[in-house]
């Protein structure tokens, strides 16, 4: 299945939080925490023509990544999570939502206020 978007975030706690949330087509993909460049390239390689995305938490892993990825990928759009809630996965869906839509993602209508 060829994608037009895809979202990399850290963990599948984040990958199951943000999924039904869509309703669009989008690949996630999960780093599962701290990545080297090498397999960073060889994660993302089949996804290099997609619209780019990344989600981190908002904790020292996080910016690791984000900065791994303004240096690999500098198109990708860095979404961010509010500093209250510091990780993905605690982000109320509604706020998710909101962010997700905010950056032209089609979300379902029910997780919006």
């Amino acid at each position: 299945m060829h994608y037009e978007k895809c979202i990399i975030v850290e963990g599948r706690s984040d990958m199951m939080k943000l999924a039904p949330i869509l309703t669009e087509d989008v690949k996630i993909v999960c780093t599962n925490g701290t990545i080297s460049e090498d397999a960073l390239l060889e994660l993302l390689e089949p996804y290099e023509d997609c619209e780019l995305y990344t989600f981190f938490d908002a904790d020292q892993s996080g910016e690791k990544l984000r900065k791994l990825m303004k240096r690999i990928y500098s198109e990708a759009i860095h979404l961010t999570v509010p500093k209250t809630y510091i990780e993905v996965a605690n982000v109320p869906r509604k706020m998710l939502a909101q962010l997700l839509k905010d950056a032209k993602f089609e979300v379902h209508k029910e997780y919006l206020a």
